[in-house]
Order: C-alpha cells, then structure tokens, then sequence
C-alpha cells in the first residue's frame, strides 16, 4: 500500500516536472525565435518608398501626446498599452509638414477612428498643419466609421468628409463635473484641513464642499465657452456653415434626429457636417480614384506617417547649431523620475545639462502641465533663468495645459507662447491635510503620547490638528501666494497688484491670458522654435529632444515593440472588446499613481486640476 502510494505520488512528480519542462522549453523558444526575428529585422528590413503620386495616411492611434511614455512591462498584458496608444503630436505635425512641399505625396488621407483624443490644443496644431497642406493645393480627404467630438474636429478640415452609412457625427459640447465628498467625509467623520489663498483655487472643493462654488462656476463657464467658441468656430468655417449652425445643431441633437426619422449619419448629412456616405469598399475605390494603385496594382498608392518619416529628407546638415526642446508633461514632482511626470531634480539636469552642451544655443520647454510641487517647480524655473544668464535663449511653448505649477516654470523664460486654447493661469497655491482622529475614536483606538515642542506630533492625521500648527499652514501658504506673485510680476514687468487682479487661482484661455499680460505671442511649437532660434541668431538648426533616461528593460521593450511592428505584430494585444474596461482600469490605476506623488517636502502645491478638453 505504501509503495503503491509512493509510486503514485512518484508519477505525478514526474509529469510535473515534464510539464515544467515542457513550458520552459517554449518560453525559450518563443524568445529564441522572437529574437531571430528582432535580429534578422536589423539586417533584412524591407526599405519603404513613396511612390511618385502617393498619399499620405494620417492615421492616428490612441492619444495624442508631446511625449510618448512606456508603461511597465506589465502594461504589455492589458489591451490598449501605452506602446500603441500614443502618438507624439511633433512627428505628425512634422509629417504633413514635409508633405506639403513633397513633389511624391499627392494628397493626404486621414482616418480617425482610432483616435482617443489629446487636449484640444494639440489638436488644432495638427489641424493647423493640415489646412496649410490643404493651402498647397493638394487634396485632402477624410473618413470615420463614426466621429467623436474630438474625432471630428480633426478630420472636419479635410476638402472632402466621409461617413459610414451607419455611423454618427457626436458633437455635444464641453463640460466639466467634478465629484464632491464632503458629506460622505462628514458621514465617516473624516476632516480635511485646507489651507488656500485665492477664491478661484478650486482643487480643494471636493473635499470641503457639496457643490460647486459660485467663483468656480463662474470662471469655468468662462473658460469652456471661450474653448467651445475656438472648436464651434474652426468647425464651421472649414464647413463652410455659420457658427450660429453648428451650434443650432448640437443644441437641437434631438430634432435633428427626428427630423431624420432616428438615422444619425442622416442627421449629420442634412446638417452638413459631412459631405457623403461610403462603405469600406467605396472608400477605398474613393482612393484609388484619387491615387491610384501600388505598382501590384492591388492596394491603395498610400504610405503611413511613421515609414514616411524615416524617409523625410534631412534638409538641415548644415545647420549652425541646434535648439533643444525639452518636454514638461504631468504633474510636476519633487525628486528625479522617468518620463510622465516633471521631476524637479531631473528636469533641473537636464537643463543645466542643454545649457553646458556648445552646440545647442536655444532651449525651448515645451510645457504640458496642470502643476503640482511648488518647490520643484522653482527648482525648475531656477535653471531656467541661469540658462538665460549664461547668454542662451529660453523660449516657454504652452501645449494643452500650463497653469499654476505649470506657469511658475514658464515664467523663467524670455518669452512665453501659447495657443489661443491653452489652459493656463491658476495662479495661486494651497495645502491639504487629512484629520482621522474621529474614524479612530469610533472604532475604539486611542492615540496619546508626549511631545517636546507644539509642533511635535501636530501633523499627525490621527490627531485633531493644533490650531496653532494650522495657523502656521495658512502663514506658510500666504507667503507662498505672494511669492508667486512676486516671480509673475518680475518676469511679465507688472505689478504685485496687477498680478494678483489676474491670478487668485483662476484658470484663462490662452488667448485671454495673452489679453492680461500673462502670455508674449499666440503660436505653436514651431513658432516657439524658430522664436528661440531668431533670438539666437540661427539661420538654420536642427531640433534636438533631451529627455530622462530609459533604464536598460524600458529600451529593450520598446525595440521589441518596434521589431513587432516591423512584421505586422500587435505585442500590445489591443482589443477593441476589452477597451472600456481598459480605459477605466488605467484611468483609476493613474488617478492613484498621480496621487502617490504628490512629494512637495512643504506640502505647498500649485495645481489647477484642470484638463483640457
């Protein structure tokens, strides 16, 4: 009996093993062969070309972004990974740039129902690059399954806009809705201690409110029209409607729909938000019309954006120097951190490491920010200013979102640009500090102990915060405010007053912020850089990134991404079933990850909560 029960216990130990076998063995192998693979891609890498009479294909994926990130390995696993979720809006913007004056590319085709969104800004940069390519004469034409808001809003530039048959056009404004927890925090007898100067700040609302404030109200009605009227405006006239049409439109939706008896794509039609319907098949026989056909005579006479630029022709050897653009996207952070965030001490070499480098003369900090560490934030804006006192150029260029920390940085610049949708200002500064010792005492915990001095222990959650340490907060946030103050009115040449007439935490436009003093020039990037340029004397230069380092797995993954690609795989597993659920998960996962670091070693912060539409 005990043998038989060891020979058992025997055999199943052995086809464990050789299950464990087996799995090794093909983890080996599937990397074996997908490094050959990666390999062979260096060496035998079909070259693309452009045909003479090609068309562009702008076709972008996920979200648009000033500077692409790589999740952790991990990210790999779930559908929709930042790989193949992001794209840098400089290489599309670059794209149609050099397609224009392209004797090979005869038009240029977009399709947008991959497109998640990316700020509204970024879009109407890469609309603004569109309509010049348009201005050349060259064609361009547009498709969607179905339009988002900001789907539209891109491909609506386009000379000819199509529509499946059984699609919809969803354009439905802009809003903002927050979500308050002060009763549930007085229900679980949770306190949170603000500490804030400036009626507009509102990023402490949530949690000591049940509602909206009138002040925020007032200045968030104030910022979403002036947005709505940029998008309405831009939609209408590359529609060729009036403004008070599209807006007819959007706020009629349902008579729009009856009128068409329910058929959205009808709707849309009518409205003239589109200018025809077409099939998969007929879109594509629409571009062969235009185009042609590949010399197999099988597919469209078309080439991707990506394999167009490694084509690009580099028309600036000889240029006499460079202009570095350095990206600030996120939430600014004490502390050196990966690309995401705006780490202070990272963010602070790599300045320091443009201004010490010869061959770059200018430097432009490409901003895309809602703020955060205020002490990171001078440390940044610090480095600036040595820059522009060694004799370099420094020129902010504000993307979708550069208001409280996120201006501080700016305002160590020569100049400071923005487009007229930014969201920026929010000139102010606040403090939180969270009370449990209520939630304690209801569960029976005490807390007790001795102390040296009254400040020891005051800022401990689990205790009643010392109205003496919560005056010192308050001092130390005044002090704050007028500091900022001091750095705005010294490097825009105002007052303390006049500043503080603008700031108070309130969020503008960036074409109201021009009006108020707190922006040079209205423009995009590339005005930014040829700005930086011009005040270095450069007749021609080369554009340089400087960015935080990738640690060794970061670069092999995103070589592999690529190899992927090169032969036709998705590595990312993008699954269009799965995406909501994606988007939801990411969402909390980096709602989480923003608030872990939060880092300032004052707990003073300059944050909008804001983001753009």
């Amino acid at each position: 009996m005990i043998r038989g029960l060891f020979r058992f216990l025997l055999n199943v130990l052995r086809m464990f093993v050789r299950a464990l076998d087996l799995v090794v063995r093909g983890v080996f192998y599937a990397l074996l062969i997908f490094g050959l693979g990666v390999l062979l891609s260096f060496f035998f890498h079909p070259e693309p070309e452009v045909p003479a009479g090609s068309a562009l294909v702008l076709r972008p994926v996920g979200t648009i972004v000033e500077q692409a990130e790589l999740d952790p390995p991990l990210a790999l696993l779930r559908a929709g990974g930042a790989p193949a979720g992001q794209m840098r809006l400089a290489d599309l913007v670059e794209a149609v740039r050099t397609a224009r004056d392209d004797a090979r590319i005869a038009a240029l085709v977009i399709e947008t129902d991959e497109l998640v969104g990316g700020g509204f800004s970024k879009l109407a940069e890469l609309r603004a690059a569109i309509a010049d390519f348009k201005a050349s004469g060259k064609p361009v034409l547009a498709r969607g399954e179905r339009f988002t808001q900001s789907q539209y809003y891109l491909a609506s530039v386009a000379d000819e806009l199509h529509l499946s048959p059984d699609g919809f056009v969803l354009l439905r404004g802009l809003a903002r809705y927050g979500s308050y927890f002060k009763d549930a925090l007085d229900k679980l007898g949770v306190k949170v201690h603000v500490f804030r100067v400036g009626e507009y700040k509102s990023f402490s609302e949530p949690f000591t409110r049940s509602d909206m404030s009138d002040e925020d109200r007032e200045a968030t009605r104030d910022l979403l029209d002036g947005l709505w009227r940029f998008m309405r405006d831009d939609i209408a006239a590359s529609r060729k409607l009036t403004p008070a049409a599209v807006d007819a439109h959007v706020n009629d939706i349902r008579g729009a729909l009856a009128a068409a008896g329910g058929d959205a794509a009808k709707a849309a039609l009518t409205a003239g938000l589109v200018d025809r319907f077409s099939t998969r098949d007929e879109w594509r026989a629409r571009l062969v019309e235009a185009v042609g056909t590949d010399h197999e005579g099988k597919d469209v006479r078309a080439i991707e954006v990506d394999a167009y630029l490694a084509l690009a022709a580099d028309d600036t050897k000889d240029a006499a120097g460079n202009v570095a653009v350095i990206v600030a996207q996120g939430t600014i952070v004490d502390g050196a951190e990966p690309a995401g965030v705006v780490a202070g001490d990272t963010f602070a070499r790599l300045i320091r490491e443009a201004r010490e480098d010869e061959d770059i003369k200018a430097l432009v900090l490409r901003i895309d920010s809602p703020g955060g560490s205020a002490w990171a934030s001078e440390l940044i804006r610090r480095e600036l200013q040595l820059t522009r006192e060694a004799g370099k150029p420094v020129i902010a260029s504000m993307s979708s979102v550069a208001a409280s920390g996120g201006y501080w940085i700016a305002t160590g610049a020569d100049e400071i640009w923005a487009a007229p949708s930014t969201v920026t200002g929010s000139i102010g500064i606040f403090g939180l500090f969270p009370e449990f010792s209520e939630p304690l005492r209801r569960l029976g915990i005490g807390v007790d102990g001795v102390a040296t001095a009254p400040l020891a222990g005051a800022l401990d959650p689990r205790r009643p915060l010392d109205p003496a340490a919560a005056e010192a907060m308050q001092l130390g946030i005044e002090h704050g405010y007028r500091r900022f103050l001091e750095v705005v009115a010294q490097a825009r040449k105002m007052t303390v007053a006049e500043v503080d007439a603008v700031a108070r935490g309130r969020v503008w436009t960036g074409e109201a912020a021009s009006g108020l003093g707190l922006v040079d020039k209205l423009g995009s990037l590339e005005d930014a850089i040829a700005a930086a340029a011009a005040r270095a004397g450069l007749a021609r230069h080369d554009v340089v990134w400087p960015a935080a380092g990738e640690s060794f797995e970061q670069r092999m993954l995103r070589r592999l991404l690529r190899a992927g690609e090169d032969f036709g795989i998705d590595l990312a597993g993008r699954s269009a079933s799965a995406a909501p659920l994606v988007a939801v998960a990411t969402d909390l996962e980096r709602s989480a990850r923003e608030l872990l670091r939060w880092n300032d070693p004052r707990h003073h912060y300059l944050h909008c909560l804001c983001d753009a539409p």
